[in-house]
């Protein structure tokens, strides 16, 4: 085992050797042993062949709680009675080895936190009277000698005979967890600590704000358990299998993940989730990887702002304003870091100017090469960080893929059931986002679905077509409609009205917006807001400039506090909509396109054809596509937004529109997955100018395809279905992982029924999906990639065609039901799991390859037939 330090220090250099002087040497023919050896005949200080005295052992209690209590600073709390008696309370627990009635075998299975008690429960007395500390420093003490203990008993050459080799290989992956167990277990000097933040990220990050539930009888936040919607991640496989998994596990298997994901996809609710997991007793063995860890959640768009200098990581709790960022022990991150214990939640590079993601990137260079073991998660939004970003630091690079129509029905269903109105509107709001494709296209992501279910319930089944309109309505229903239709205000109240508040709050959003920023502190609110009322004398006579500050943080529901003295937009995307009005309405357009090159800006010039006047839309389009022309640089990016903002502009000069869609059709083909995300951005206007496949080369084939699959309106079915004949593997995978994003049995019919099966694996993500395919007669290779019961699967499989599967879903096991699948040769466990269960498959008698992830821990393969080949896959 690796010699590594825990927490307080108590390193396996030290703790190790002191273990060991607790129990008997191996003598000669030790390694012939076959079975078991009770505990009591292990211990060196009792019997006749004790080599232990009992002051001895003293004086090792007296180095492991030494060492603790100077290593922590204990010794300023602690006064020299309760650590003298913390000694004998430790000399007196470890004497109980002496009497434990269980032998090696069952000490190792019991675990190392209920041998702990069971050796503290001996003396219950030892510590009464004593101060929490002297409690505490004397049960982790104890946990961290026994995570040693076990150990040892794992590592003996008697623990099992050497010639059975599957005993052998589960003492090798024992000896593994309790490794884990001993990198992710805290000190004695930190548990106290952690405790408290563990309390203080449940506090911060366990709920989540949901939009538009700030109703009478509805609560405005959900317990993030029930309101988290798992989400799928997607990315190149290097196997002909395509990559699909929950996002919540990109991490598993993985130690550095670079998430791309448009505005309102999730990725921010992720990291909260993330975060919060960390903190439960209780994980599903796929998210195990998170026991044990200690999360920083770092949003880029606080720790970045006026351009101040990124922390370092023993201000990494003050950056984010943790109010016990003071009470962290001197050195407490540097621990968990060294140890490989830190899960680093850095969300939202595109949230900071794009001239200072350089330095950014550089302070996450030095951070993973000062701290290389610990588990890194980066969010961006995609036109943000250019491919293979971080690819030099060895970052897996996935995308939070749009809602497919299950889960868009599910998030509708329990945004509705948490206001109450399920039955009322729930149903009826589901047809119309099926019926209409505007509006379908529109709720792809968890914060456009909230906005629509808000907006859908308050107007009483009414809802505006197109974005423009839905911010509109939803900009309404916060500012005035709300507290006027509840009666809030009471006579003598301060009332602003919805067209002063639009003005004020814009001008602030503006602000953030040309200096790149995205959140200001509450004393720059205040002056500007004091700008503003100048031209306004009877809202400002209503109040001084923070009681109105105060008034529109409250009321607005637009506005929040991140931490006290700083101000930001709930979203970054009303953030673009307001700033985009004010400069449209400050005729701003020469400003706003010598900015357009810049990522941060696209969504604001994009709002700004929105806003603006037929006209003003011609001036601001003819600037792009001039631009365009002239910069080599940037001429993709800004004919493409150009196209873009055609999707916004409801009305046009045709002159205008056919200048951008010529530029536009030297794009297409796209040649890079950078070029497959942005026309797919542009919209279902690209559609009608993606050609091929004829014509087409094998990488501009499949970015094409990409590219339609990602706009996701059934208005791409046609598209995707002239490729339905190619062979190329990579087109294929990706037409059947699109499937999900598109109505079922349209979409089954017009290419699923037509792919050429050679090699494909065919994604099925519901149940419906795999009745599909029974429907046309089942599929060789099949890829379970949602949780789907067991007698679905057996009921809707065409037995006598399956010949491989791939499981990344949580199915039911053990795995013997497989048996009635006759001509299943390959199966594929995708999802890392602890200590997955393989005995069953040994029913599986037409089993020929069995492939799992490297990092999968496995039992019961000395059931397996020696003709099963198991593959372990990077």
């Amino acid at each position: 085992m690796e010699p590594v330090n825990i927490g307080a220090r108590l390193a396996s250099s030290i703790v190790a050797p002191l273990v060991k002087k607790l129990f008997v040497t191996d003598g000669p023919g030790a390694g012939i042993v076959d079975r078991p050896v009770r505990v009591t005949n292990l211990v060196s200080f009792r019997g006749e062949k004790r080599t232990l005295s009992d002051a001895e052992l003293r004086k090792i209690a007296e180095e492991l709680v030494g060492r603790a209590v100077q290593s922590t600073g204990t010794s300023e709390r602690l006064p020299n009675f309760e650590q003298r008696a913390v000694v004998n309370a430790v000399a007196h627990s470890l004497s109980s080895l002496g009497h434990l009635e269980m032998d090696d075998v069952q000490a190792v299975q019991l675990g190392y936190r209920e041998l702990s008690r069971r050796l503290r429960s001996g003396n219950q007395t030892a510590t009464l009277g004593l101060s929490s500390d002297a409690v505490l420093l004397h049960a982790n003490v104890l946990d961290t000698a026994c995570l040693h203990i076990l150990h040892f008993f794992t590592t003996r050459s008697t623990f099992v005979p050497r010639t059975l080799v599957e005993q052998s290989r589960r003492i090798e992956e024992l000896t593994s967890k309790i490794d884990l167990m001993i990198r992710k277990t805290p000190s004695p000097a930190d548990g106290g600590f952690e405790e408290r933040y563990a309390r203080y990220i449940v506090s911060k990050y366990g709920k989540l704000t949901i939009f538009g539930l700030d109703l009478p009888e509805a609560s405005g936040s959900w317990p993030l358990d029930a309101a988290y919607l798992s989400l799928e991640a997607t990315g190149a496989a290097a196997s002909d299998i395509p990559l699909v998994l929950p996002a919540e596990q990109v991490l598993a298997g993985r130690d550095r993940v670079l998430l791309r994901g448009v505005a309102g996809s999730g990725k921010t609710t992720l990291v909260q989730w993330l975060a919060v997991g960390t903190t439960r007793n209780h994980l599903d063995e796929r998210l195990l990887y998170l026991h044990g860890l200690v999360p920083f959640v770092l949003p880029m768009r606080s720790l970045a702002r006026a351009g101040a200098r990124l922390p370092s990581p023993d201000e990494f709790l003050s950056a984010v304003g943790c109010p016990i960022a003071h009470a962290q022990p001197t050195g407490w991150y540097d621990r968990v870091l060294t140890a490989g214990r830190g899960l680093m939640l850095i969300d939202g590079i595109d949230e900071i100017p794009e001239g200072e993601r350089e330095e950014a990137r550089n302070w996450l260079r030095d951070l993973i090469g000062s701290y290389p073991k610990n588990h890194w998660l980066v969010t961006s939004r995609p036109s943000a960080v250019r491919e293979h970003w971080l690819a030099n630091e060895d970052f897996t690079e996935l995308d939070l893929a749009p809602m497919s129509r299950d889960d868009v029905a599910a998030f509708i269903k329990r945004w509705h059931k948490a206001a109450g109105s399920a039955d009322a509107y729930g149903k009826e709001l589901l047809y119309a986002v099926w019926a209409k494709q505007e509006l379908a296209r529109l709720a792809t992501n968890p914060l456009m679905c909230a906005l629509i279910c808000a907006l859908h319930r308050d107007r009483r089944g009414y809802l505006p077509d197109g974005r423009k309109e839905l911010y509109d309505a939803a900009l309404s229903m916060l500012l005035s409609r709300r507290d006027r239709e509840r009666g809030i205000y009471k006579m003598g109240d301060m009332r602003i009205g919805e067209t002063h508040q639009v003005q004020l709050i814009q001008r602030l959003a503006y602000w953030l917006i040309r200096n790149g920023r995205s959140e200001i502190d509450a004393e720059d609110v205040q002056s500007l807001l004091s700008q503003a009322l100048v031209a306004m004398p009877r809202i400002a006579e209503q109040g001084t400039v923070r009681q109105i500050y105060r008034y529109l943080l409250i009321r607005s529901g637009l506005l929040i506090e991140p931490i006290e003295g700083t101000m930001q937009f709930i979203h970054r995307t009303f953030q673009d909509y307001l700033g985009a009005r004010a400069a449209v309405e400050s005729l701003d357009f020469d400003f706003l396109s010598g900015n357009a090159h810049l990522d941060q800006w696209e969504d604001v010039i994009r709002m700004a054809v929105a806003h603006a006047r037929p006209a003003e839309r011609t001036r601001l389009l003819n600037k792009l596509v001039e631009r365009g022309d002239a910069s080599k640089e940037s001429r993709h990016r800004l004919h493409l937004l150009a196209a873009a903002c055609l999707e916004d502009a409801t009305e046009l000069d045709p002159v205008v529109r056919t200048e951008v869609q010529r530029r536009t059709e030297k794009l297409i083909p796209p040649r890079s997955l950078d070029q497959a995300r942005a026309l797919a951005d542009v919209g279902p206007v690209v559609l009608e100018l993606l050609r091929g496949p004829e014509g087409l080369t094998s990488d501009e084939t499949y970015f094409t395809i990409l590219t339609a699959a990602r706009i996701g309106t059934d208005a791409a079915i046609p598209v995707l279905a002239r490729f339905r004949s190619v062979h190329d593997l990579r087109v294929r995978a990706e037409l059947a992982l699109a499937w999900s994003r598109f109505d079922t049995d349209q979409y089954a019919e017009e290419i699923i029924a037509h792919l050429y099966e050679q090699d494909l694996y065919f994604v099925v993500s519901s149940a419906r999906e795999l009745r599909a395919l029974h429907q046309l007669g089942g599929r060789p290779l099949l890829k379970i990639a949602s949780p789907i019961s067991r007698e679905e699967i057996e009921r809707f499989c065409v037995g006598s065609r399956l010949t491989g599967l791939c499981v990344a879903a949580d199915l039911d096991s053990p795995w013997g039901w497989l048996g009635q699948f006759p001509r299943l040769t390959d199966l594929t466990l995708e999802t890392p799991r602890q200590g997955v269960d393989l005995s069953s498959l040994g029913h599986v008698y037409s089993l020929r390859t069995l492939r799992l992830p490297a990092t999968a821990e496995v039992v019961g393969t000395d059931s397996l037939p020696p003709t099963l080949k198991i593959i372990r896959a990077d």
